[in-house]
């Protein structure tokens, strides 16, 4: 009987430590850190995925719930209002611009006599996760807002599931737009030639296709001088990118989760996973999909060599049944902002796009990147060969890591010497 309690613990121990434990490139640092924060959120997922089958809540309303227990039990252990991320001086408001809600960062320094940079951020989250007013995101904001002595709005969009596209990217162009209007600008005393657009993720997603509409619009006497893309997701086309394959089993943006993201937003059917995981919905059968859109989305020529390595595109002639015709979001710049046209591209404002050798979003980063180039656009890529999805958020303890501190210096120094 003795040995039974030892043979109990040694059993957990070995559960446990197979289900944190996965295969990590050797270049990412902290290893067993990112491991155990991907073990607590694929535990959430799991528990939301078995309440959702319960019937008791809809699985991503419980990833909300656990999220925002984790940030409470972390606010109450630190002592502090924005768990370590208050920056004295900085002026919050919680308000709403065109009737969608915000939260504006006014610096310290005021606006009395000389104009300031503006900066609109649209947070990450898959279109159904996170929040403008919560955690990393509040953080960063608030340094951004004092360091670069800088307005910055940040957008709580709605999200899925209560609103799937294009509503997430409606609340963002008319966020955008209020910002921009010259009565706001003078409000704020934000000069009119130094205003940005950022975001990361879903977020970076958002940034890209509202620049684009900003850029286009002729009505808008302001538009943003700038955008900052942090690894933005921007095609739904092709699932089978070098990055995609490379990347597919690397925390904490999977593979399989990406597409579901995708499905959720457009308001698809989630049983299409499995047929956009192998490009049936882009096969060579879809008249839709014209020769010259699919150029812009070719990594085969968009991709520097070194990121193609010994891949090859997935090229299904199959028909696929219609799925396009069934989501014709897959088909929306708006959506999918690397699917816009050159004539669209040359006239975006000056880009800097982050991108991260682990993760999946890789190569929407890279295609944008070369695209917007080949546009005349002037185009700065960060690219970190040690960065993995989500790393820019992971600054603050317990999850911080040393690769998302250099990622968000490198953000604020090109804002400094760009905006």
């Amino acid at each position: 009987m003795r040995l039974l309690p030892v043979v109990v613990t040694l059993s957990l121990t070995v559960a446990v430590a197979y289900y944190v434990y996965i295969p990590l490139p050797d270049a990412i640092q902290e290893p067993w850190k990112l491991m155990l924060l991907d073990a607590g959120f694929r535990a959430a997922m799991h528990l939301a995925s078995l309440k959702d089958w319960l019937g008791f809540d809809h699985y991503i309303t419980s990833i909300r719930q656990s999220t925002e227990g984790f940030e409470g039990a972390m606010k109450g252990f630190l002592g502090s209002e924005s768990g370590g991320g208050v920056i004295p001086g900085v002026k919050v408001s919680d308000i709403t611009f065109a009737g969608i809600q915000v939260r504006v960062y006014e610096p310290p320094a005021g606006g009395e006599g000389h104009l300031r940079r503006g900066l609109m951020f649209f947070h990450g989250g898959g279109w159904a996760l996170g929040s403008a007013k919560k955690g990393s995101y509040d953080s960063i904001n608030r340094m951004v807002s004092d360091e670069l002595n800088t307005v910055v709005v940040s957008v709580e969009y709605r999200l899925y599931p209560e609103v799937h596209f294009p509503v997430q990217y409606l609340d963002c162009l008319a966020a955008a737009k209020h910002f921009l209007s010259p009565e706001v600008l003078a409000r704020y005393a934000i000069d009119p030639e130094r205003v940005a657009v950022s975001g990361d993720s879903a977020g970076g997603n958002l940034a890209a296709a509202v620049a684009q509409e900003i850029s286009i619009d002729d009505s808008m006497s302001v538009k943003f001088s700038v955008q900052a893309l942090i690894y933005p997701v921007l095609q739904a086309l092709d699932f089978n990118t070098p990055s995609y394959l490379q990347n597919q089993n690397i925390p904490i943006l999977y593979r399989p989760l990406m597409v579901r993201f995708w499905l959720q937003y457009l308001g698809a059917d989630l049983s299409l996973q499995s047929q956009l995981l192998v490009n049936n919905h882009s096969s060579l059968h879809q008249s839709t999909i014209t020769p010259e859109l699919r150029a812009r989305l070719d990594w085969s020529v968009l991709l520097n060599p070194k990121f193609k390595k010994n891949y090859k595109p997935l090229i299904v002639e199959n028909e696929s049944q219609g799925i396009v015709k069934e989501v014709p979001g897959l088909l929306d710049v708006r959506a999918a902002p690397l699917l816009a046209g050159p004539e669209v591209l040359a006239k975006g404002p000056r880009a800097y796009i982050l991108t991260c050798e682990y993760d999946v979003l890789r190569d929407d980063g890279l295609m944008y990147a070369r695209r917007l180039q080949d546009a005349g656009v002037t185009v700065t890529s960060d690219h970190y060969e040690d960065g993995f999805h989500g790393c820019f958020s992971f600054i603050m303890w317990p999850l911080e890591f040393d690769v998302g501190k250099r990622a968000l210096r490198g953000y604020l120094n090109w804002l400094q010497n760009n905006l």
